[in-house]
């Protein structure tokens, strides 16, 4: 199949248009991503051990020179702010590595050694950071580590900056907001493969990094792909006001559950006067539903929290930092920024309320809705990770669900069946493609998308339908401010030329395993059964947890997996079967491929009663699927 195609000329009038209207002549944003520098990664590559590349920051290169027609100038100048790479001055005593992961990662000065705030996503990154800060500020140990929120970005790359040793001996406690390691793995076992399949798609992972490929993700370049680790907190933030000394630097917590994760905290340093807000405040509009699916955020509750951000910390600071993007300074301006973010989500949710109470729908709200001006004007509102259009969608979807109520849309065909009879009411796929091309030829891409769609679902096989979509693929992406929605569309029109790519990024760190409870454990077990093979099976044991001293009971009968801890002294029938063993034995036999007779002849695992019971039920589960097709059946 043809290679990706040139922007169209109604792409290119788009795109002078955006030169032309938004406001490139404000450089307020380039001065502050500039400020404080110190010195960069060189050359900007990270790699492991084994000298795989981890980190390339040197690929984006291109963004330096003269936006192109494939790429909207605003992405293009988002992108070019993010590739800044290297370590920053933020203020006395606070320093950030940026440019070397999609995140950030933050220092601070202690008496004895430095802080570090958010250690990237891979242990390779975060310990190229980590040397770059000692070459220019000292060899200092690392007497403190705390984790924003419960996304990998912020936790994964831990074992680059400090040992379990250490924290084990006390010689550094790591901090993290109440429900973060059990949020930091959970989505590992739920949705973690399908999340991480779709992750593809949002980062361009595969895509060739230049014009008319990868040029970023909006909230940072992309993802490192390192040695992703967890290493658990020993000091939970409970609450509001909790004021905690690290080091000798004073730290006061504002706890802000459900608002970009579900576990998240902002914390102010108030003899530095300044205010780190995690993934709560950043130079773009957020996703209150990311792309790649997740629960959706509360953008009423994440408001709430920034009022009480600005109200309790930003008058009190001269600079406010987060773990994306680049700081503002100045008491008057960061305060108007963090109002500006407040009103976003704010408006976002209310007048989505709004609408809907008046009958639209998601989709036609997000047509609908246009924010004011004030916000319009500021940079740091634009949507580069998140969208006017999806976050409408997704305050739609938390509140009215995916039916629109229209019994027309209650019981509709699965799309296969819907596309061969909208192809076969259409006249034929060769009619459709006919009436396509026209309607591509119109600058219509939207429409071609949805029609041509319908094609390749009723038959994968079309080439003719495949070229098309692909080609319509790449005129949207040319032309999308979002970085995300254009990692999208090109890596949809990428498998349609080169066929399903997979999955970079696997769920299955073993510290990140390792972390998982008994109940995680069995539940992650319990997504795995084929419920059909199951129906007529039935099995009970018991699980006996030496380290945890508790006996879970788990129960199969009509397909379900059940599970529950058992109480002293419960009247229970008698299990077929009774495995002792600990937690982290559990893991290794049924998630990490631990050889079960090995775990038996160690005396790691003992059975007493019927064990074929049990090991008769392996054939009842499946593994998930890590390259399931997405744009086509």
């Amino acid at each position: 199949m043809s290679a990706e195609t040139e922007p169209s000329s109604y792409i290119v009038e788009q795109q002078q248009r955006a030169a032309a209207d938004l406001p490139f002549a404000d450089t307020t944003d380039q001065e502050d991503a500039d400020r404080g520098f110190i010195a960069a990664l060189t050359p900007g590559v990270v790699k492991d051990d084994a000298g795989n590349v981890v980190w390339d920051n040197d690929s984006y290169d291109f963004l330096k020179g003269a936006c192109p027609a494939s790429v909207h100038p605003s992405l293009w100048r988002q992108s070019g702010l993010n590739i800044r790479q290297g370590l920053y001055e933020v203020t006395e005593g606070i320093y950030q590595i940026r440019g070397l992961d999609i995140s950030n990662m933050t220092l601070i000065e202690g008496k004895t050694g430095v802080i570090v705030i958010d250690p990237l996503i891979s242990a390779e990154s975060a310990k190229a950071g980590l040397e770059l800060y000692r070459a220019h500020r000292g060899d200092k140990p690392v007497t403190g580590m705390i984790y924003t929120h419960s996304h990998g970005d912020h936790f994964g790359g831990a074992m680059g900056v400090i040992t379990v040793e250490d924290v084990e001996a006390g010689r550094c406690p790591v901090l993290a907001p109440a429900g973060f390691l059990e949020h930091a793995v959970a989505e590992n076992v739920y949705a973690g493969t399908a999340m991480m399949r779709r992750a593809a798609y949002m980062y361009g992972a595969f895509l060739p990094r230049g014009p008319k490929g990868q040029v970023g993700a909006g909230l940072g370049q992309t993802t490192s792909l390192g040695t992703v680790a967890v290493i658990a907190p020993t000091l939970d933030i409970t609450h509001t006001g909790q004021e905690e000394t690290l080091d000798g630097v004073r730290i006061v917590f504002q706890i802000t559950p459900g608002t970009e994760a579900p576990s998240e905290m902002n914390f102010h340093f108030p003899d530095h006067r300044a205010l780190c807000m995690a993934e709560n405040a950043t130079h773009t509009q957020h996703n209150l539903l990311t792309l790649r699916g997740a629960l959706v955020r509360d953008p009423h509750v994440w408001s709430q929290y920034l009022t009480e951000s600005i109200n309790l910390f930003a008058r009190d600071s001269d600079v406010v930092f987060a773990s994306h993007h680049w700081p503002t300074w100045d008491t008057d301006r960061l305060v108007e920024y963090l109002s500006l973010q407040r009103d976003l989500y704010a408006y976002l949710h209310d007048q989505t309320l709004r609408r809907l109470n008046q009958g639209y729908v998601g989709a036609e709200i997000a047509e609908m809705i246009e924010l004011p001006p004030a916000v319009t004007a500021s940079w740091s509102t634009r949507g580069y990770y998140g969208s006017v259009s999806h976050n409408v969608k997704a305050i739609y979807q938390r509140y009215m669900g995916w039916f629109d109520g229209n019994p027309a849309h209650l019981w509709e065909h699965p799309p296969v069946e819907s596309a061969k009879r909208y192809v076969d009411f259409m006249g034929g796929a060769d009619e459709v493609l006919r009436k396509a091309r026209v309607s591509f030829d119109n600058g219509d891409y939207r429409w071609v998308a949805q029609v041509v769609n319908h094609v390749l679902f009723a038959d994968p096989s079309n080439e003719a339908a495949k070229t098309l979509q692909a080609s319509t693929f790449d005129q949207l992406g040319y032309g999308a401010e979002n970085a995300t929605w254009r990692n999208f569309y090109l890596m949809g029109a990428y498998e349609l030329r080169n066929g399903s790519v997979g999955t970079p990024i696997k769920t299955n760190a073993p510290t990140v395993m390792a972390a998982l409870s008994v109940n995680q454990v069995f539940d992650a077990m319990s997504l795995r059964l084929d419920g059909p093979k199951a129906w007529h099976e039935k099995a009970v044991s018991d699980w006996v947890f030496t380290d945890e001293k508790r006996t879970h009971r788990l129960e199969l009968r009509n397909g379900v997996l059940i599970h529950y801890d058992r109480r002293d002294g419960d009247n229970l029938p008698s299990a077929d079967v009774t495995f002792t063993l600990t937690r982290a034995t559990l893991i290794g036999v049924l998630l990490a491929g631990q050889d079960l007779g090995a775990a038996v002849s160690s005396g790691a695992l003992t059975i007493e009663g019927d064990a074929q019971s049990f090991v008769r039920l392996a054939g009842l589960f499946d593994n998930p699927d890590p390259d399931f097709a997405i744009v086509t059946p």
